[in-house]
């Protein structure tokens, strides 16, 4: 007796790697911009696929490329952050990248439709990314000083006129659990608004930079060269580049980017 012997069906194919993370990062600094694009672009599933300098550029990158994701600061010259919002969120998902922290400008950047809010100097490189994944599925993230701002619009603003209209008059039986109040029912909302990052790190940790160290690398962060940090500080190039080198080893960076961002965002450990 013989058997027929048929091959067996081939394996089917691995499915492909999804499509990575398309982000746009608009800021007026060129070296945050840098520092961003270097450390979005580095991990694995993100690629910036345009920066812009203001509000008008960030619009028309978005509506070139629709990303996934618009990082968006808000002071920018020409049309700033808060009016190109508005227009960017009917594209993407738009994250608030900033230095503004006013409760003001938090409170309108969300009610022009941002889906977070992150104030430089409170996050790791690592929420970073966990926010930048999270808002694309709208999941929305706030560093403390953004969390704050929500909060204080929680408890101040006024409950509508009919909030008590479904309160019964009885009494409640003996055994019921106790109504939360209002200020009780706070944290449990902004929970749900922002996770972990709201227990992150203070706004600067500094370093250990000397003030000399410190003072150079916010002139490093704003963009100057170093002729200009050595007229600013009244001091030669040539101890410019010293200050810069030490300074290079104690935040663990090669460029300036790169330290302008961990300086800047405190991405990374800099001990």
């Amino acid at each position: 007796m013989t058997w027929d012997r048929h091959p067996a069906p081939p394996l089917p194919p691995p499915p492909a790697p999804p499509p990575p993370l398309r982000v746009v990062v608009a800021d007026d600094n060129p070296v945050v911009r840098a520092g961003l694009t270097a450390l979005l672009s580095g991990r694995p599933g993100i690629t910036v696929v345009a920066e812009a300098a203001d509000g008008r550029a960030a619009c028309e990158a978005a509506g070139l490329h629709r990303p996934d994701v618009v990082l968006l600061d808000v002071r920018m010259p020409g049309v700033d952050g808060l009016s190109a919002l508005p227009y960017l969120v009917r594209i993407a998902p738009v994250m608030m990248l900033t230095y503004s922290g006013e409760s003001a400008i938090v409170r309108e950047a969300l009610r022009r439709g941002a889906g977070g809010y992150l104030v430089h100097g409170e996050f790791t490189a690592d929420q970073l990314i966990t926010a930048v994944r999270d808002i694309r599925v709208g999941r929305p993230h706030f560093t403390p000083t953004a969390a704050e701002a929500v909060l204080t619009q929680l408890r101040t603003t006024p409950p509508p006129n009919n909030a008590t209209a479904h309160t019964t008059p009885y009494p409640p039986p003996p055994n019921a659990r106790p109504t939360p109040t209002k200020s009780a029912t706070i944290p449990k909302v902004l929970s749900r608004l922002q996770p972990p990052m709201a227990q992150s790190t203070p706004r600067r940790p500094e370093p250990r930079l000397s003030a000399r160290e410190a003072e150079i690398m916010d002139l490093i962060a704003s963009g100057m060269t170093n002729q200009q940090i050595a007229a600013a500080c009244f001091i030669s190039e040539k101890t410019v580049k010293n200050h810069i080198n030490r300074i290079f080893a104690k935040l663990h960076s090669t460029s300036r980017s790169e330290a302008a961002a961990k300086w800047l965002g405190n991405w990374g450990d800099p001990r």
